[in-house]
């Protein structure tokens, strides 16, 4: 049995949230709030499994409550849900610990599935959030070469090299001369102060500069 709670200001969603999760089978609605006033004191109280979370709510909002919970507890799963696909509260969201975001016009059906995935450890998205999200990832990730500096070119020849190619294969791809793979790995090295390919390959995969 999953339980719930439902973070909803709108009296007749609430209402359907709980009446739909209540007559499914797995699942029960312990208690549904207009907002996140309280929101630590109810964790507390019903210790639910899953929390559905709406982003704009008079009072104490969704994201705020969402950073409350996160403060005291990261084993609850929080779904937002919400009528918001906009970069701004998508990445609020993940950044802050949500474990998912769904669009309040998912079909009943898919809403249980993606309480399901939630409640056993997957992160579930609304496809058009998820496009979103690899989005945002792919800019974060340009914006980590730019930190270093690291030129196109030198981005590619470190991408090689996080993929095991040697200079001389490096020297093949790109269709430029050992020296030159040289040169490039030179200011690589120098640009991510590191002092070997093993180290510029792990600050690649931490920084995710590639």
């Amino acid at each position: 049995m999953i339980k719930l709670l439902v973070y909803e200001d709108n009296p007749q969603l609430r209402e359907g949230l709980t009446m739909l999760i209540n007559g499914s089978d797995g699942f029960e609605v312990l208690a549904s709030f207009k907002n996140c006033n309280n929101v630590l004191s109810e964790i507390q109280e019903y210790k639910p499994d899953v929390i559905l979370m709406d982003i704009d709510m008079p009072g104490t909002n969704g994201i705020a409550g969402l950073k409350q919970i996160r403060l005291v507890n990261n084993e609850v799963k929080i779904l937002m849900l919400t009528v918001f696909d906009d970069n701004k509260n998508v990445f609020e969201a993940i950044s802050n610990g949500a474990n998912g975001y769904v669009l309040k016009k998912t079909p009943p059906a898919k809403l249980l599935e993606y309480i399901q995935e939630a409640q056993s450890g997957g992160a579930p998205m609304t496809s058009s959030i998820a496009t979103q999200v690899l989005k945002m990832f792919s800019t974060i990730h340009a914006d980590k070469g730019e930190q270093y500096n690291l030129s196109e070119r030198e981005k590619e020849v470190l991408a090689l090299l996080v993929n095991g190619y040697s200079y001389k294969m490096i020297s093949a791809e790109m269709y430029i001369a050992i020296d030159t793979v040289r040169s490039h790995i030179k200011k690589i090295y120098e640009k991510l102060h590191v002092n070997s390919k093993s180290e510029a390959v792990a600050k690649a995969f931490k920084d995710k500069i590639v």
